[in-house]
């Protein structure tokens, strides 16, 4: 039956290419029902793995640039021809299967599909086509891939296969071949999950909620306080207009200020975590979800806090070129000709400046080696110890710098009492205490009783419980 078969594929189907007349009996024959995007692209991967492939076409002789070394064939052929096929077409097309029924009888079918939006169908595609073809074994995989990482492979060493199915050994066969082409495989369970698996495509940054959440609060408070402050009450009190401010000066206190918050916000989780460790002297207590989800969002904080950053460093640049400043410039340089009047050099004012803008290059370089490290390609190639070192150890680094670069900033405006319009304080002075605060609990963790304590408890030691050692006793 085997040999009628591959002489029906062979009759009814078109060689893209030449192909040798010993087939290499080592290498497995696949079918890929679908000439589209996705199907040529996966054909193309499991070609260069080494299988042979055969489409399933509705229109064998019009179908289309297909990789070479493939063949081309009417479903029927192509069905009969192979034990493992792969689906690549949309749920609306799945009609033509009913027909294929006696073909696809204990063949393995790898349901590939998504829909356009969440709950467009009341079950899965999956469960539909295991309805529509109970004697195949359908498994729900490669659906999370877009044809482009087919296409090119695993090469940040970062790309999973996630399959569910209901038969073990089908989905042990569809393991074998995505991890021939060099993925990681995930299985799900059941083929019940094949509706998380179609959802999972469809989630808009899910890991991006809650930082974009806090990003948008954070800049929209200090965005109006600023302007509350400085717009406002000099219209109010001075009446000036100074609202072209807006555009550069205001926001360039703003993005500092949020970027600085959120670099804190990502260190601040872990001193928490640390200090319920502490508490409850064990590390076998889940922490609270909400602490949970905050650690795991920290490398999204980390990037947004980032891209924050560069924002200032490039408003920051473009400062001297302002019409506003060079008008204030010429002014000066004016009033003090006509005046014969010239100011006198202040070395603390230069030391101030330099250490300031010294102490922001060096935060914003580190903050930069943070954000590579971060990056797949470059955390796969770094061991536990280096990527701990650099976003633990250099991050507090980051952190401390960046904050005395804000201190430095501040100077001894604090003390003017002008620096507090409509007695509300200046909003740098509200960004430091966070990051002072995270600062200052880091520093109480890394006094050697503190720091034996917690590294004993991470490594296993619990506290006595004197409720156990009660009950113990009266055991007893």
């Amino acid at each position: 039956a085997t040999s009628q078969n591959r002489s029906k594929v062979k009759a009814a189907s078109v060689p893209l290419c030449p192909v040798s007349s010993e087939d290499d009996p080592e290498q497995e024959l696949l079918c890929i029902f679908g000439t589209g995007d996705l199907g040529r692209s996966l054909g193309q991967r499991l070609i260069q793995a080494g299988y042979r492939l055969v489409y399933g076409s509705r229109r064998p002789h019009s179908c289309g640039p297909l990789p070479p070394g493939t063949q081309v064939a009417d479903h029927e052929a192509a069905a009969q021809s192979a034990q493992l096929i792969f689906l690549c077409v949309h749920r609306e097309h799945y009609d033509f299967l009913e027909s294929l029924t006696p073909q696809l009888k204990g063949k393995v079918v790898v349901d590939v599909s998504n829909n356009l939006k969440r709950d467009l169908y009341p079950e899965a595609n999956a469960e539909h086509l295991q309805r529509l073809i109970p004697g195949a074994h359908v498994v729900k995989a490669f659906n999370t891939l877009s044809a482009w990482a087919l296409q090119n492979g695993p090469s940040d060493a970062n790309r999973q296969v996630y399959l569910c199915g209901n038969r073990t050994e089908a989905k042990q066969a569809v393991a074998e071949t995505a991890t021939k082409l060099g993925f990681t495989v995930v299985d799900r369970g059941s083929l019940s999950a094949a509706r998380e698996l179609e959802d999972s495509p469809l989630q808009l940054f899910p890991d991006w909620r809650l930082p974009m959440r806090l990003t948008v609060g954070l800049t929209a408070f200090f965005f109006l306080y600023v302007v509350i402050r400085d717009v406002i009450y000099a219209y109010v009190e001075q009446r000036k207009d100074i609202s072209f401010r807006i555009m550069v000066s205001l926001a360039n206190k703003v993005f500092p200020i949020v970027s600085l918050i959120m670099l804190s916000l990502c260190y601040l989780p872990g001193i928490m975590a640390a200090c319920l460790q502490l508490s409850r002297g064990t590390k076998y207590k889940r922490f609270p979800d909400w602490l949970d989800r905050w650690m795991l969002c920290r490398k999204q904080l980390g990037l947004v806090s980032l891209a924050f950053a560069s924002l200032h460093v490039l408003y920051t640049l473009i400062i001297p070129i302002r019409y506003y400043v060079r008008y204030r410039l010429a002014a000066i340089t004016i009033s003090q000709i006509r005046e014969n009047k010239t100011t006198a050099f202040d070395t603390t004012m230069a030391w101030r400046t330099d250490s300031y803008y010294s102490m922001g290059v060096l935060g914003f370089g580190l903050f930069l080696l943070l954000g590579i490290s971060s990056l797949p390609s470059v955390s796969n190639i770094l061991s536990w110890r280096e990527f701990s070192f650099i976003q633990s150890k250099l991050g507090y680094l980051t952190l401390f710098i960046c904050t005395f670069h804000t201190y430095l900033y501040g100077w001894d405006k604090f003390l003017h009492l002008a620096s507090y319009k409509w007695f509300t304080p200046p909003s740098y002075m509200l960004c430091l205490i966070v990051p002072s605060a995270v600062l200052l609990l880091k520093m109480l963790l890394l006094l050697p009783c503190v720091d034996k304590r917690l590294t004993r408890i991470r490594q296993g030691w619990e506290r006595a419980d004197p409720e156990d050692g009660t009950r113990k006793s009266l055991l007893t």
